[in-house]
């Protein structure tokens, strides 16, 4: 998606990627689905508040890319773009994140 150009699609999926890695780890430690963005968000921040592991940067991703998932899905209009280095960060991030949540959950 980056490659072609298309950076709100590439920052939405970013942000998706660590969502769905933060849901994973979630389920992993306490057997329950939680699905919206405020619900998995508070939930790994309690989850991993005193693990050192998971840094400030990378604990504040989801907060941080959200709005790219926004911008993709509602915005319309000038100026409601995803710029290619917000996405690029974001995809940078993502990976690092998602990296570390597969770490915490012991997969590989």
């Amino acid at each position: 998606m980056f490659a072609m150009k298309y950076y709100d699609a590439a920052g939405r999926a970013a942000y998706l990627a660590g969502f769905h890695a933060a849901q994973a780890l979630i389920s992993e430690r306490t057997g329950r689905a939680v699905k919206t963005h405020r619900g998995v968000n508070s939930e790994l921040h309690r989850l991993t508040k005193d693990d050192p592991r998971l840094d400030f940067e990378l604990r504040a991703f989801l907060g941080r890319t959200y709005n790219l998932k926004a911008i993709a899905d509602y915005e319309t209009g000038p100026g409601s773009e995803v710029s290619p280095v917000l996405a690029a960060d974001a995809i940078a991030d993502g990976k690092q994140f998602v990296a570390k949540i597969v770490e915490l959950i012991g997969i590989f």
